[in-house]
């Protein structure tokens, strides 16, 4: 965890000029605050969305990680609906997307030698071939311009280069917040305040109780000029002879998924979702920076041993590291309920659910903080224990629970009431109508008993 400072200085007040009022504040512009953004404006709030980057879209873009999943049950049936199929048809057209047709979501050799280098496989399952399920390889590029698209076109008042720095609070109901800048700190107060950092920056800041989890972080990276077409068809048909380079380049990257690399829509080019590298806090400068470094280091040896070894690598290149490091785990909240990894193990049904994953639920309680008014999170900050979160972070259900946030705001102004006073059933019926599953019609595996809603 981060260190703890030992010596001070103080700060003299200063009066910090008010650049918005708002219904709502949205802090954070990755995908959960993008589809909390835009699902509250077009629920008739007036909103203005914050971004310390100079893009929008977050992980998925910034971060590179180039692959929508954890949006479908046992058996492929898919769950996680709603603003995030707008960002996958958008892409499409542009040519930005790729994921495999329904009647290609088959279990064998074929599929697998067809789709797996997309990153359209149950990971979940050991056995091989893994199944093809839906799933979204996708250029970060395109996210951004779907992004910006979307958040225009819903009216949404867009400040970027704007780094969150504290939130205000008036007799427990956060009543805005102070954003800093190249022109200085800003203030922007509003009615409603969506969380959507990732890191619980605002809630904690509010006074929210949280945890600090630790997982993995990752310098994800593309490299360019690769053969593909080569790679595979060596890989296929010499796979004993591939799986000992594979195993090579892993230990040279030093921690990957099964696949360290993966196809994406733009030709020759492809993702690298690793290293993986522990023992770093996402909260910690200090850390971050070594992390960059020594994902740098790792990504460069991985490098030189693909173009000298193996088939379809020999022309690669560095294309770049991602502009965001990968940070899975920092501060989660602790808030009306919280999530076990006994829920998500167990495929638990919640009455009040208002989003949901593969298999898992989310109920509205693990959306909102304890004794803190006008505030809900979005993301994977959400009120969750850690072993849990590890399993529900993915981001098509992180986009699930903004536009879910974003409904919640918007029936707690037009109501006049408290975030944690709006009825469950109001938001599920809205999203249903936006196209989402909120999850409140269990699939057949869930685990449903009459205590659950307790």
């Amino acid at each position: 965890m981060a260190e703890q400072t030992k010596e001070y200085v103080l700060s003299s007040s200063q009066q910090i000029p008010v650049v918005a009022s708002t219904d709502v504040v949205v802090i954070g512009a990755g995908p959960a605050g993008l589809t909390a953004a835009v699902s509250a404006a077009r629920n008739g709030c007036s909103v203005t969305l914050l971004e310390r980057y100079h893009h929008l879209g977050g992980m998925a873009s910034g971060g590179m990680v180039l692959v929508l999943d954890d949006m479908v049950n046992e058996g492929n049936e898919i769950v996680t609906t709603g603003i995030v199929n707008e960002f996958v048809d958008r892409m499409v057209k542009q040519d930005g997307a790729v994921f495999p047709p329904r009647e290609e979501c088959l279990t064998n050799w074929d599929m697998w030698q067809k789709w797996s280098r997309w990153g359209c496989i149950d990971f979940h399952k050991t056995g091989m071939p893994q199944p093809i399920i839906h799933a979204v390889a996708f250029d970060p590029d395109a996210w951004k311009r779907v992004s910006l698209d979307l958040v225009v076109e819903a009216g949404v008042n867009l400040r970027l280069h704007s780094w969150f720095s504290e939130a205000l609070v008036e007799n427990g109901k956060v009543t805005g917040v102070i954003c800093q800048t190249k022109l200085g700190r800003q203030a922007i107060r509003a009615d409603m305040v969506i969380d959507a950092t990732g890191d619980l920056d605002v809630a904690s800041s509010a006074g929210a109780s949280f945890i600090n989890g630790q997982y993995i972080v990752t310098t994800v990276f593309r490299l360019m000029d690769v053969d593909t077409d080569k790679a595979e068809a060596y890989e296929y048909a010499n796979p004993e002879a591939y799986k000992k380079l594979d195993r090579e380049a892993r230990r040279r990257i030093g921690g990957a998924w099964g696949m360290w690399w993966l196809k994406t829509p733009l030709p020759g080019v492809v993702w690298c979702n690793c290293p993986h590298m522990s023992g770093y806090d996402g909260l910690s400068p200090e850390d971050m920076l070594g992390a960059e470094i020594e994902g740098r280091e790792r990504m460069m040896n991985l490098l030189h041993f693909a173009r000298e070894n193996i088939p379809g690598f020999e022309n690669a290149r560095m294309l770049g590291a991602a502009e965001q490091l990968g940070i899975r785990q920092t501060r989660l909240l602790k808030g009306e309920y919280v999530v076990t990894k006994k829920d998500v193990a167990s495929r638990r049904h919640f009455a009040d659910s208002v989003c949901r994953g593969r298999d898992y639920y989310t109920p509205y309680r693990a959306l909102l903080p304890k004794g803190i008014d006008n505030l809900i999170v979005a993301g994977r900050h959400y009120s969750v224990d850690s072993d849990a979160q590890k399993l529900s972070r993915e981001i098509p259900p992180c986009m699930s629970q903004g536009e879910a946030a974003g409904v919640a705001v918007a029936l707690a102004l037009n109501s006049n009431k408290a975030l944690r006073d709006v009825d469950a059933k109001l938001i599920q019926k809205q999203m249903r109508a936006q196209g989402a599953d909120p999850g409140d019609i269990p699939s057949a595996n869930a685990l449903v008993e009459d205590a659950i809603s307790a």
